[in-house]
């Protein structure tokens, strides 16, 4: 598949990242039984990806403004560009040996996201989109499933745990959809549940308490597999609230009515 010269920038800084984040992956079992456990190992895998991908972003595009979630916000003299980063979402997962992580990287211009990438290196899923150019899983056309009615939908969801998150809130959002739905998953990695919903593998999602790296990629790949995405308000505000409820029209406007309701 021939790719624009954005995402081939997006795609190589992306595979380049993910060398390292292999090795480290194939390391953390060993480190388990360790007293002190993987942890200080994971904190500089995630920064040495992070700055793997600013090296690699910033030599192709000169001059854009950089957001990643180690190093913060790096200014360009380029202001209608901005890449947003998350070199590993999912390091909870990545730190147990659970492979279900990923790179996420988007292009923000002038206030708009208009491509986005993520990339599972252990399954080797590249989830990719470009805006009007549609979303794509390793070079074939994704959709946003199409079920209509919530009790035959499984949906993704974000859970509280210990210094994170709202758990009131969370208990009572997910006790209200608990007897809506098919089935409820949490794989804790933001960026790979929106693009498992560009995929159709789930049918919606939602969660609060996100950061922009989070969530910027998986925007567009939602919106361009036809889906639709706002904040758990039903508003445009995702990265400024980081919150986010995606899914096909009918189900994301279910979503958000039974969390309100909760």
């Amino acid at each position: 598949m021939h790719h624009s010269a954005l995402l081939n920038v997006m795609i190589a800084a992306a595979r380049k990242a993910a060398r390292s984040l292999k090795r480290d992956f194939g390391e953390v079992e060993n480190l388990q039984v360790s007293l002190k456990g993987p942890a200080n190992f994971v904190t500089a895998a995630d920064r040495r990806a992070e700055e793997t991908l600013y090296a690699e972003l910033s030599k192709a595009r000169p001059g854009y403004g950089f957001l990643g979630e180690e190093g913060g916000v790096r200014e360009g003299d380029d202001k209608t560009h901005r890449w947003i980063v998350d070199p590993l979402d999912g390091t909870t997962n990545f730190l147990h040996g659970i492979p279900q992580f990923a790179i996420s990287i988007a292009l923000e211009r002038e206030g708009a996201i208009v491509a986005g990438l993520v990339y599972n290196p252990a399954t080797e899923e590249l989830f990719i989109a470009e805006k009007g150019k549609g979303a794509f899983l390793n070079d074939r056309r994704i959709r946003v499933g199409g079920r209509k009615q919530l009790r035959e939908a499984v949906l993704a969801c974000g859970l509280a745990h210990i210094g994170h998150g709202d758990h009131a809130v969370v208990k009572r959002e997910t006790g209200a959809m608990l007897g809506e739905v098919a089935g409820l998953r949490r794989l804790g990695a933001a960026a790979l549940d929106l693009a498992w919903v560009a995929a159709g593998r789930f049918d919606g999602y939602w969660e609060r308490s996100l950061s922009p790296w989070d969530v910027a990629a998986g925007i567009i790949l939602v919106r361009e597999a036809g889906g639709y995405v706002s904040d758990c308000e039903g508003a445009d505000e995702m990265l400024a609230k980081g919150s986010v409820a995606a899914g096909n029209e009918t189900i994301r406007k279910e979503i958000i009515r039974v969390i309100k309701s909760a």
